[in-house]
């Protein structure tokens, strides 16, 4: 009997530097959340000083997962002032992911966003981005306290709203669900073409999905990717993912 091929998630990788020399990394926390929330074989697409090929690995995937990182978005990518020093960034990762977020939405690719990579589809589509967002007015520190346990920093600490009729509420099956906070930057300005699907109290916006998308198109600022198995939402949230997944894989069969 023939096993029916499993999707494959491309996850672009972060360029770090362990010792003198380039590694390229991702957190083993998305890859499980791939392998077993989604049902999906990840693939680590690394993110090397002359990108890959986008026709090359939209033709190899069935779908991509950008993740959270230490790094932030280049400002210079969305107009904004200097980083501050000290404040990580990756370029590598910035050349590869921003001009592979609109192809893959034209594709018909399922996608889906987190944290840093939510901050990539904002950006990708014109937004722009709060670089310190608990200096904005009227808003809280997103910030985790990285003195804590991790099970402490990835608790769910403060509610989001998400939109009526939105695709995020849809997979909850519930008006408001509770987050983790782990970020220090945020939303500013949406990206044109984008629709906001979930709210934090304090108005930062938490969740977007791309309006034209023919497929799966989901951002969120928060982590689902933590323990996935333990939180109902971030569950729904993969397995929502993994069926978009494999409707696409049954398209190009």
């Amino acid at each position: 009997m023939t096993r029916k091929p499993k999707p494959l998630v491309g996850i672009p990788c972060d360029l770090r530097m362990i010792g003198p020399h380039p590694f390229h990394a991702v957190g083993e926390k998305y890859i499980v959340a791939v392998r077993d929330g989604a049902d999906a074989i990840p693939v680590l697409l690394p993110v090397l000083e002359k990108p890959l090929d986008i026709e090359e690995i939209l033709e190899t995937v069935d779908g991509i997962l950008l993740t959270g990182s230490p790094s932030n978005v280049a400002p210079r990518r969305y107009g904004g002032t200097a980083p501050r020093e000290g404040v990580l960034q990756d370029e590598r990762r910035d050349a590869t992911t921003l001009p592979l977020i609109k192809n893959i939405v034209a594709h018909g690719l399922p996608l889906l966003a987190v944290c840093r990579g939510f901050q990539e589809l904002n950006v990708a589509y014109g937004g722009t981005l709060h670089q310190h967002v608990e200096e904005v007015p009227g808003r809280f520190d997103h910030r985790e306290d990285k003195h804590q346990p991790l099970d402490v920093q990835y608790a769910p600490i403060h509610d989001v709203h998400l939109t009526p009729g939105g695709r995020l509420e849809a997979i909850a099956g519930l008006p408001t669900i509770k987050v983790n906070s782990l970020h220090g930057q945020g939303v500013d300005r949406v990206g044109e073409g984008l629709a906001v699907e979930a709210v934090a109290p304090d108005g930062t916006v938490e969740g977007l999905r791309v309006r034209s998308a023919r497929s799966f198109a989901l951002g969120v600022q928060w982590h689902p990717e933590w323990r996935f198995w333990e939180n109902d939402f971030s569950k729904a949230l993969f397995a929502a993912f993994g069926q978009s997944l494999r409707a696409r894989l049954v398209e190009t069969v």
